[in-house]
C-alpha cells in the first residue's frame, strides 16, 4: 500500500475546523490512488484516520484541522505518514463525552452528527456535521437545530471520545450504525420501549433527565499529582521547592544577604517530559496558586490582544500571592531569531512583573537554544533547571505509578515493558496506558493485560520521533543473520556493549566508540544488518538518507544536522543511521555546491566530537564508496570503527537462499547448497531475487503451481545475473586491507 511522508500545517480554512479533514495536493492524491473525500490512514505520535480532500498547499504539505492534529499528537512542522485507509461501515459505535452532552443528546442525534465521518477508537470528534461532502441521507441543517436546542450555543465546542467500535480500525458512521453512550442509552432503545407499551397504555420510557448546568466562568480542575509521584524529576522539584520557599516565605533573608527576592526560572527538558506538571505540583505543595498561559496561543493573537491577555494573567496571579505565572513553550512567543516587536513588549512586561513580592515567573521550553537571549538576563530568568529524559529505571517506576490505580493483570512485567520503550517520556507512557486501556475495553476485559500494552507499542511512538523516519526492524535479531560472525561481533561490541554495559567502560576508564562505518559492495546486507542490530538492542533508530539533509538555503543544512542529533539525544538510547553517507559527507573542497557539503561535514564533525559529548547515541554510517568520505570523519572519536561487510561466500549464500525460500515450497530436486556454490559473484540481494524469480517462473507456467522445481530455478538464473563488479570488489578489499 503506497504511503507518503508529509509536513503538517494547520489548515487555514475555517470550514475544515474540527471536522476530521486533511487537505492534500492533487499530485499527492494521484500518487496515493485516492479520490477526493476518500479515507486516509495517518501516522503521527498516534495512528488515526481522516477524510482526504483536495488542497491548494505545496505537494509536500498536509493541511490538517486542529482536531486531527490533536488526535495524531503532532504539531505544526511535524511529519505525518499518509496512506490509503480501508474504511469499514460501523456496525456499532460507543462514545463518551461531558455530562452535559451525555445527558442532553440522544444517541440518534449523535449518530446524525457523525454520519459521513471516519473515526478511530481513541480519537476525539466534534459534533459539527460533515457537510463539506454530505453523506447520502444526511441533513446538516436539521442536525444543527437539534444540537443547538439540546445543548445551546456551546454545542460547537463539545468533543466526544470514541471508546469502541465494531469492527475495529477506521470506520464510517452510517444511518444503520448502532451508536451508544458508554454505560448509557443506545440507538433504537427508545423505539423498542415505546413498542412494549400496549394500545392506550403508558409508554415505558426513561424519565427525561434534568438539565445539567455548567459554570461558565470557573471549571474546577483536578489537583496536580503529589511531588513524590514525579519520578525522574526530583532534582528539578527540589530546586524549585528551595527557590519558591525563599521567594514566598523568607524574602527578608535574601534581602539581608544582599540578594533580590525576585524569582524567574527557565525550565527546560524534552517535549512531554512533564515540565508544566513539575511546576504545578511544586507550587501546590507550597500552597501557591498557579496561573498558566500558553505562549503559542499568545503568539497567534494580534499584538494588542496578546499584550492585554498577558497583562491580565499577571494581574490575576499577583492578586493571588503567593503565586506562579507559568508560561509554557516560551520559545514560540520569544524566539531567538527574528523576534517580533511583541517580544520586546513581553520582555519589558515580565521584567516589571517579576519584581512583585510573593510572585514568580516560570517559563518552560523544549528548545532552550531557540529562546530570545534577552530573557536570560539577571532581571528576568536568571535561573534555570532541567528535567532529564527518563532512563530505563525511571521508566519502570513511572509505569508503576501510572498503572498503580489501574486494574492490571499480574503477569505485567514493568521492567521488561520499560526496556521496550526507549526514548519514551511521561506523556508517551500516558498515551501508552490510554491505548492499552482502549484495547482492553474493545475485548471487554476487566483488566489491562501485557498483550494490550505490547500491542499499544505498535501505535504509540515516542514524541521525540514523531517528526523523524524511524527504521522498521520487522522483529529481526542479529541471530537471524546467517554467517557474518566477525561482522556481527564487531557491531555488538561497538554499538550494543556501550549501551548495555556502561559500568564496564567506566570501570576501565575508557569512552565507548562514537560511531561505526559499515562499508562493502552493494546488495550485501548492510541495511539488513542495521535493522537486525536495532531489533536486538531495542534501540530507537533515526534513519537518514544521504542527501536528505542538503538544503540550498544558507544555514538550513547545518540546522538540520543539529536537529537530527538533538532528536537522537531526546530518544536515547538511539542510533543515527546515515545511509549512503558518502553523499552526505564527501571530501571537503571538491564540491561545486557553494560549500553546502563542506558545511554539512563541519556540522557532523562538531556533533560527533564537539564540546557537548553524546550520551547513549551511536552513529552508524553505511556506504559502498568509502574512499569518497571526508577523512576527518573517519578518525578516532568519530566514525572510528570501520567494518567491512564482504560479499557472501558459498556457506553464507546457502543461508541466504534458505532464508529467502523459507515460505517458498521447493521441490526435492532443488539443492540449495549446490546452487549456492555455483552462484559466485551473487550478492545477498541477488540470491533473494533469484528465489523470487524462480517462484514467478512457476506461476507463469501455471497459476495453480504448488512448488518450485530446479527447472524453474535454472530459468530464473537466465534472468537474474550476478551484480557484483569484480573491479569494485578488488578496490574494496584493497581498501579494507589498507585500513
Amino acid at each position: 500500500m503506497p504511503e507518503i511522508t508529509l509536513t503538517v500545517r494547520l489548515s487555514p480554512s475555517a470550514l475544515d475546523a474540527r471536522r476530521g479533514v486533511v487537505r492534500l495536493h492533487p499530485e499527492v492524491l494521484n500518487a496515493l490512488g485516492l479520490e477526493p473525500w476518500d479515507g486516509v490512514r495517518l501516522i503521527g505520535t498516534r495512528i488515526s484516520a481522516a477524510l482526504a480532500a483536495e488542497g491548494d498547499g505545496p505537494p509536500g504539505v498536509a493541511l490538517l484541522d486542529d482536531l486531527t492534529m490533536s488526535n495524531l499528537g503532532v504539531t505544526e512542522d511535524s511529519e505525518v505518514v499518509v496512506s490509503p485507509a480501508e474504511v469499514s461501515p460501523a456496525r456499532t459505535l460507543t462514545i463518551s463525552g461531558s455530562r452535559l452532552a451525555s445527558a442532553s443528546l440522544t444517541p440518534e442525534t449523535v449518530r446524525l452528527a457523525l454520519i459521513g465521518k471516519i473515526l478511530t477508537v481513541g480519537d476525539s470528534v466534534s459534533l459539527l456535521p460533515q457537510d463539506l461532502a454530505p453523506a447520502p441521507g444526511s441533513d446538516a441543517f436539521a442536525v444543527r437545530g437539534q444540537l443547538s436546542r439540546a445543548i445551546g450555543m456551546t454545542w460547537t465546542n463539545e468533543l466526544l471520545t470514541i471508546t469502541g467500535s465494531e469492527p475495529a480500525g477506521p470506520v464510517a458512521v452510517h444511518p444503520s450504525t448502532v451508536v451508544g453512550w458508554r454505560d448509557g442509552a443506545r440507538t433504537g432503545e427508545a423505539a423498542a420501549a415505546a413498542a412494549l407499551a400496549g394500545p392506550g397504555g403508558t409508554s415505558v420510557t426513561t424519565p427525561t433527565p434534568e438539565p445539567v448546568t455548567v459554570d461558565p466562568v470557573t471549571i474546577p480542575s483536578a489537583p496536580p499529582p503529589p511531588v513524590t509521584d514525579l519520578i525522574g524529576a526530583q532534582e528539578a522539584v527540589g530546586r524549585l521547592t528551595e527557590w519558591f520557599d525563599l521567594a514566598f516565605r523568607r524574602p527578608e533573608l535574601l534581602t539581608a544577604l544582599g540578594a533580590s527576592a525576585q524569582l524567574g526560572v527557565l525550565l527546560t527538558g524534552p517535549e512531554g517530559v512533564g515540565k508544566a506538571t513539575v511546576v504545578r505540583s511544586t507550587a501546590h505543595s507550597l500552597d501557591a496558586s498557579v496561573v498558566e498561559i500558553a505562549a503559542p496561543t499568545l503568539a497567534a493573537l494580534e499584538p494588542g490582544a496578546a499584550s492585554s491577555r498577558l497583562s491580565a494573567a499577571i494581574a490575576s496571579a499577583v492578586a493571588e500571592s503567593p503565586s506562579v505565572l507559568l508560561i509554557t513553550d516560551v520559545d514560540a512567543l520569544l524566539p531567538a531569531t527574528n523576534p517580533p516587536p511583541l517580544a520586546t513588549v513581553v520582555v519589558d512586561t515580565l521584567r516589571a512583573a517579576v519584581r512583585n513580592p510573593g510572585f514568580a515567573v516560570v517559563a518552560t521550553t523544549a528548545h532552550p537554544e531557540a529562546v530570545d537571549p534577552r530573557v536570560r538576563g539577571v532581571d528576568l530568568f536568571d535561573r534555570s533547571v532541567s528535567v532529564p529524559l527518563p532512563d530505563a529505571k525511571t521508566r519502570t517506576e513511572l509505569l508503576r505509578v501510572l498503572l498503580r490505580d489501574v486494574p492490571v493483570e499480574s503477569d505485567v512485567d514493568f521492567g521488561a515493558l520499560a526496556s521496550r520503550t526507549p526514548g519514551f517520556v511521561a506523556a508517551d507512557l500516558v498515551a501508552l496506558r490510554r491505548e492499552a486501556a482502549v484495547r482492553a475495553a474493545v475485548r471487554e476485559a476487566q483488566k489491562i493485560a501485557l498483550a494490550d500494552l505490547t500491542a499499544a507499542l505498535s501505535t504509540v511512538r515516542p514524541t521525540s520521533l514523531s517528526t523523524s523516519d524511524s527504521l522498521q526492524t520487522g522483529g529481526l535479531k542479529l541471530d537471524d543473520v546467517g554467517d557474518m560472525v566477525d561482522v556481527k561481533q564487531s557491531l555488538t561490541e561497538t554499538v550494543l556493549w556501550p549501551l548495555r554495559y556502561p559500568d564496564s567502560f567506566a570501570r576501565l576508564g575508557i569512552d565507548p566508540p562514537r560511531g561505526v562505518l559499515l562499508y562493502g559492495p552493494p546488495g550485501c546486507g548492510k541495511t539488513f544488518l542495521v535493522r537486525a542490530l536495532a531489533g536486538t538492542g531495542q534501540l530507537n533508530v533515526i534513519a537518514v538518507k544521504g542527501a536528505e539533509l542538503m538544503d540550498k538555503w544558507v544555514g538550513e543544512s547545518e540546522r538540520a544536522v543539529r536537529e537530527l542529533f538533538r532528536r537522537a539525544a531526546e530518544a536515547s538510547p538511539a542510533m543515527v543511521f546515515l545511509d549512503e553517507v558518502d553523499a552526505l559527507a564527501p571530501r571537503r573542497g571538491q564540491s561545486s555546491d557553494s560549500g553546502v557539503a563542506d558545511r554539512v561535514v563541519a556540522a557532523l564533525l562538531t556533533e560527533l566530537d564537539g564540546v557537548e559529548p553524546m550520551r547513549d547515541v551511536v552513529v552508524l554510517g553505511a556506504t559502498n564508496r568509502p574512499e569518497l568520505i571526508d577523512p576527518a570523519l573517519l578518525r578516532p572519536g568519530r566514525l572510528e570503527r570501520m567494518i567491512y561487510v564482504p560479499p557472501p561466500d558459498a556457506d553464507a549464500r546457502t543461508e541466504i537462499l534458505k532464508a529467502a525460500a523459507k515460505n517458498t515450497p521447493l521441490a526435492s530436486d532443488v539443492d540449495l547448497a549446490a546452487l549456492a556454490a555455483s552462484l559466485e559473484g551473487y550478492s545477498a540481494a541477488d540470491c533473494a531475487a533469484l528465489v523470487r524469480e524462480a517462484a514467478l517462473t512457476a506461476m507463469r507456467e501455471s497459476l495453480e503451481a504448488t512448488e518450485v522445481t530446479s527447472v524453474h530455478v535454472a530459468k530464473a538464473r537466465e534472468q537474474v545475473r550476478a551484480s557484483l563488479d569484480p573491479a569494485q570488489l578488488a578496490a574494496l578489499e584493497a581498501y579494507a586491507t589498507s585500513r
